[in-house]
């Protein structure tokens, strides 16, 4: 159970949109590289490595459109330290080969530690925290999604982040997820997307004095 601003999410019960073990042939069949150095493991692990200060992307061929769970173990490579990043809601412009609209999250992000959420291209949604205390190499389970304008993080199934966007991106438009090293080397596994589901929590406070 994950708890939310006026609402609970139960990841365990949610509709699974997509749940294929990671292989090379599932990466070649589900995914588009569209930058850096992509491959998955013996151990079915996505490694991700990009050297460059630019993201390097690996992207879904499938749209996820409505409101979603982006849910995956990670952890960055050692030496790599910093920046696990994904997108959920996005697309790709070809002509520039570039990504172009999506909510972009990211953990240990920002060149200072960030967790957080900005929108691309225009980047006039952003907003970051440092209050999580990240360990290089750990391996954490992530959930990342969104309830209508309401985004959110989970870490090992405590909200990092939430926040409301109050000009957001089309979701029924805009339905690729995505994974990305940005000068970085990271993996990714039991990736799954899930429809999100809730229960209304909302509540008045009692009284404490």
């Amino acid at each position: 159970m994950i708890q939310l601003i006026r609402k609970q999410i139960f990841p365990e019960t949610m509709e699974v949109l997509y749940d294929n073990e990671l292989t090379p042939e599932t990466l070649a069949s589900d995914f588009e590289i569209k930058g850096g150095k992509w491959h998955v493991d013996e151990d079915g692990w996505l490694i991700g490595e990009n050297r460059e200060n630019a993201p390097g992307m690996v992207i879904s061929k499938e749209d996820y459109f409505g409101d979603i769970l982006l849910e995956f173990d990670a952890a960055t490579i050692l030496p790599a330290t910093r920046d696990i990043d994904l997108m959920i809601h996005g697309s790709w412009n070809e002509e520039t080969n570039e990504r172009d609209v999506a909510y972009v999250a990211g953990i240990q992000g920002w060149w200072q530690g960030m967790v957080g959420f900005e929108k691309s291209p225009t980047y006039d949604f952003l907003v970051q925290t440092k209050l999580f205390d990240f360990k290089p190499g750990q391996v954490y389970h992530v959930c990342v999604g969104n309830i209508g304008n309401d985004l959110f993080i989970a870490i090992d199934g405590v909200v990092a982040l939430e926040v409301h966007d109050p000009n957001p991106i089309d979701i029924m438009k805009y339905g690729k997820i995505g994974f990305e090293a940005y000068c970085t080397k990271i993996k990714f596994k039991n990736v799954k997307v899930k429809r999100v589901t809730y229960i209304d929590t909302a509540k008045p406070y009692d009284p404490e004095f």
